[in-house]
């Protein structure tokens, strides 16, 4: 469906400028181009381009403190291909889709995992699968489902590693962690979101006693593996970037945004750092991903633009602007099954099925699933400048997927039908239902992503 998909669609506003600025990192080295980005998922797109050849047209590219040059950049793209520019989108959208293939993926195997049977990975992979947001941004060029696939695969990597406390599994968080990174800026909170999860872990093992056991990690391995994890996150993240401007001390930077600059009016350069022993501190990020936080946080204080909801046409936003949109843009089926989620939670807390204790409700588990969605849907509400794009709360739907998973124990814990060889279980009648259902409840989308579209002339 996406690979048809992305060859029928006409390229958003935004798809001319990230393919351009992802050439321009292969062509020059440089990241400046749609800094507000990181590079990974336009570099990826860049690449079946470059193997099949281009006409490029880079005058309006600068590095400006304020600049964004990549809109300009887009349209010269366009014009300088003409009508080939078409088919060279589609052949950028088709080497971005394993990304959301890889989402699909660390669904099936997160649910599988945390609630115990394949039943709940195949519910998980189907509400991504079929998920009208997914499918609608997933044939793009553009980083929002990269993202909601790359970190909710972080988070499975550091949930398998909080269990066992493997160099192994650390090293796999640490490599994730990076390349989340590198699809969107929202996932910095991770760096503070994950050491609070292992402290918080190590908490309510001790409180529940297990120091005692011999199966209890001790907190000194996880806390030097967690710092591991964080390091490694780092460098992964700054090699995306080929460390350019690695460690640069935070009073070089010229700021634009209102929050970093400390002046009155955003856009004007400034670092409000400069002349403080916080300015000499260097910064381990990469100077383009430092620079690009600060320009979209320019973006948001002085968007021109008058923000919409319900009727309602205002400058500013609605803290709730993203709960609201996530209630009226996903499909009810996936409501209907967040809400069986919950209750199976409290029905088979106490409860075993087929003989294993329902594991799933540790409350480390249901931590490390829901606390990133939280703080995703935290961090984009916080910013209330303006209200445009849904997509920005898109990486918590792939943990509620993997949430809704667990209703699969209401057909495990009932004896299943056995096929004549004995040893391969049959789908039920009910289970066949409840797929069919499910697919049906998901699947109402024309595969068109909400955003605005430019002709193809």
């Amino acid at each position: 469906m996406l690979g048809y998909a992305a060859t029928q669609h006409s390229p958003t506003m935004m798809e001319p400028g990230l393919l351009s600025g992802g050439l321009s990192h292969w062509e020059f080295g440089r990241f400046d181009a749609y800094c507000v980005n990181p590079p990974l998922v336009r570099m990826v797109a860049a690449v079946p381009v470059i193997i099949a050849g281009y006409n490029a047209d880079w005058t309006a590219l600068h590095d400006a403190a304020n600049a964004r040059p990549e809109f300009q950049l887009g349209a010269d793209f366009v014009k300088a291909n003409g009508r080939r520019s078409v088919r060279l989108f589609t052949l950028a959208r088709w080497a971005c889709l394993p990304f959301s293939v890889a989402g699909g993926v660390f669904c099936f195997l997160w649910s599988r995992e945390l609630w115990g049977n394949s039943l709940a990975g195949l519910i998980a992979a189907v509400l991504w699968a079929f998920d009208p947001n997914i499918l609608a941004h997933g044939e793009l060029i553009t980083p929002d489902c990269a993202a909601t696939a790359m970190g909710l695969g972080a988070c499975y990597m550091f949930w398998r590693w909080l269990r066992s406390a493997t160099w192994a599994s650390a090293a796999w968080a640490g490599v994730l962690l990076g390349v989340a990174e590198l699809t969107k800026t929202s996932w910095v909170i991770l760096f503070l979101l994950w050491p609070a999860l292992v402290a918080g872990s190590l908490l309510c093992d001790l409180a529940r006693g297990e120091r005692v056991s011999s199966e209890f990690i001790r907190p000194p391995r996880l806390a030097v593996q967690c710092v591991f994890i964080l390091l490694l996150g780092l460098y992964v993240l700054n090699f995306g970037y080929a460390f350019d401007g690695s460690f640069t001390p935070l009073k070089r930077f010229a700021f634009v945004s209102r929050s970093l600059t400390g002046l009155p009016k955003a856009g004007e350069i400034g670092n409000r750092f400069s002349g403080t022993w916080a300015g000499e501190i260097p910064v381990p990020l990469p100077e383009q991903y430092v620079r690009g936080i600060d320009l979209q946080k320019r973006d948001f204080e002085g968007y021109p633009q008058i923000s919409y909801l319900r009727g309602e046409w205002k400058r500013g936003g609605w803290w709730y602007y993203y709960v609201y949109g996530l209630a009226v843009k996903t499909p009810h089926g996936t409501q209907i099954l967040l809400v069986i989620a919950a209750f199976t939670l409290l029905a088979f807390k106490s409860k075993t099925v087929r003989g294993i204790p329902a594991r799933a409700f540790v409350e480390r588990d249901l931590a490390v699933l829901l606390a990133p969605a939280v703080a995703i849907l935290i961090l984009v509400s916080s910013q209330t400048e303006f209200n445009h794009h849904l997509r920005y709360a898109f990486p918590a739907l792939g943990f509620a997927f993997v949430f809704c998973g667990n209703v699969s124990l209401w057909f495990i814990a009932a004896p299943r039908v056995t096929s004549g060889f004995g040893a391969v279980g049959m789908m039920s009648a009910q289970e066949a239902g409840f797929f069919s259902w499910l697919t049906a409840g998901c699947s109402r989308c024309d595969g068109r992503p909400t955003t605005q579209y430019v002709t193809n002339d």
